[in-house]
């Protein structure tokens, strides 16, 4: 089909099929770079995971990631297999869509827009609070933390316009800064001993059911958000096919592996019996406690600097996948089809990163104009959303595998059709029914304000399933390829 030649910088408008290709040539390392700096490392280290000790099962929250880790290498064995078969593998909602029904692909994806726009929301509170306390601890002026987030979103919107190469090699770059500190400081509590002894006591029963390991869970699976957004990129990705499962079980196993040994190194560096108090003293400043003992004063400053590039990174990685489920979706006629172009010389889904930069910069406008603490309540209430939506979004995704293999008998073993899904629908049913139950406690908010959040996540699904209906009642041509045109 012939294209005509936009004009440089412009869009591509002449082919509708050609303006809403997207082509790149990003390997499994790059890939994993985004969904791993989305994970944000050391914002996990540095700033769940001491919450997680104070409020969750204290020494015992490194058993809670291995399990997590666990739980999602059974979700990812599922996923990566069904990848062989469906026509136009992409994210959950195409799963979805072929397992339960194309209404139900369509509500996953609209709830999966939802729990990414409001996880990065909930980065860009705590990242404006923590600039606004720098530049005061600086000596700087005292600047309000959404003008600092305005700034963030300012620059997200610039490096998301252009080609996700540059997204790309940024990320890389704060990913290994990060990722470098944690390490060298997990090395100097292992090469010193630690407190007292360096132990295995973490992962005894003892320790991971002590305290509330509910919410030690909850914690440790909203640190792996991003990791399932491999797939997202698949028409980006140098070979799809082999790339993209590689990327996920990568993306999986380094999560898995650093922050459980991270999170163990925190406890041995403070002691077993004396870590609890020691979040409790501090937790914010735990991390920068820990480093400036076993690695000296300048690794003090460095983490601090590190601990606001990782969670930049972390917003960079989600406007990323956010503009690329906006694209996705206006292609299959589920938002308006502007969203769906292409920029002519960055390749780059530049109208949807346009319309994301937006979205974030009127949230942060909605969440100055209420009040709302940057941290306590911006951060603590939509990642708490957030948790709860991924958890969902990924039951789903494994019951829809299960599905569709009992539909489709293949070659395929029972272990990758329907031990391994099974095995992960279950670790997230358990996941959701813990997350549900502590939910008030996640946000840190009253009863009521949690059942409105759960209403909200319901309702998002409820959304894409009428919307799917009205599609087949008006265009039913296009909802008979429904499926196909929201894979990526």
């Amino acid at each position: 089909m012939s294209t005509e030649l936009a004009p440089p910088g412009g869009t591509i408008t002449a082919a509708p099929s050609a303006a809403r290709s997207l082509t790149g040539r990003l390997g499994v390392g790059s890939i994993v770079f985004m969904v791993v700096a989305a994970a944000a490392p050391l914002t996990v280290v540095g700033g769940a995971v001491p919450i997680a000790i104070l409020l969750g099962n204290g020494a015992g929250v490194p058993m809670m990631f291995l399990l997590s880790a666990i739980v999602l290498l059974f979700f990812s064995v599922g996923l990566s297999t069904m990848s062989r078969f469906v026509p136009k593998p992409g994210a959950f909602f195409t799963y979805v869509g072929y397992g339960l029904g194309r209404p139900m692909g369509l509500g996953t994806a609209h709830l999966a827009l939802l729990t990414y726009t409001l996880i990065q929301a909930a980065v860009y509170g705590y990242l404006g609070g923590a600039l606004q306390s720098s530049i005061i601890d600086l000596g700087g002026p005292s600047i309000p933390w959404w003008v600092w987030s305005l700034a963030v979103v300012a620059v997200t919107g610039y490096l998301g316009f252009r080609d996700i190469e540059l997204s790309s090699k940024v990320l890389g770059v704060l990913l290994a800064a990060e990722v470098g500190i944690v390490l060298l400081l997990d090395i100097a509590v292992i090469v010193k001993g630690g407190d007292s002894g360096l132990g295995a006591e973490s992962f005894t029963p003892n320790q991971f059911l002590s305290g509330s390991p509910g919410i030690g869970l909850m914690f440790a699976v909203a640190g792996f958000i991003g990791f399932e957004s491999t797939a997202i990129f698949r028409n980006e990705a140098r070979d799809p096919d082999r790339t993209i499962p590689r990327a996920t079980y990568a993306a999986v196993a380094i999560i898995g592996v650093f922050y459980t040994l991270s999170s163990w190194s925190l406890v041995e560096a403070w002691g077993v019996d004396k870590v609890v108090p020691a979040a409790a003293a501090d937790p914010a400043g735990m991390i920068m406690a820990t480093a400036r003992t076993y690695l000296g004063q300048w690794a003090d400053v460095t983490v601090h600097v590190l601990l606001l590039t990782s969670l930049f990174a972390c917003i960079l990685s989600f406007h990323n996948v956010i503009t690329r489920y906006q694209h996705s979706m206006a292609s299959a006629t589920a938002m308006p089809r502007r969203f769906a172009a292409v920029h002519a010389r960055h390749r780059s889904p530049h109208v949807s990163s346009l319309v994301q930069t937006a979205t974030a910069a009127v949230l942060v406008a909605v969440f100055a104009a209420c009040r709302l603490d940057p941290e306590l309540q911006v951060f603590a209430w939509f990642s708490g959303i957030a948790t709860l939506g991924i958890v969902v979004l990924m039951a789903l995704t494994c019951l829809a595998v299960s599905v569709y293999f009992r539909r489709n008998p293949s070659a395929v073993g029972a272990w990758q059709s329907l031990i391994a899904p099974v095995l992960g629908l279950v670790g997230l049913i358990t996941i959701l029914v813990i997350v549900v139950t502590n939910f008030a406690t996640l946000i840190g908010g009253s009863s009521t304000l949690a059942d409105i959040f759960i209403a909200l996540v319901v309702l998002s699904i409820v959304i894409g399933v009428v919307q799917a209906r009205i599609i087949a009642r008006r265009n039913p041509a296009a909802y008979d390829t429904l499926t196909d045109a929201i894979s990526l």
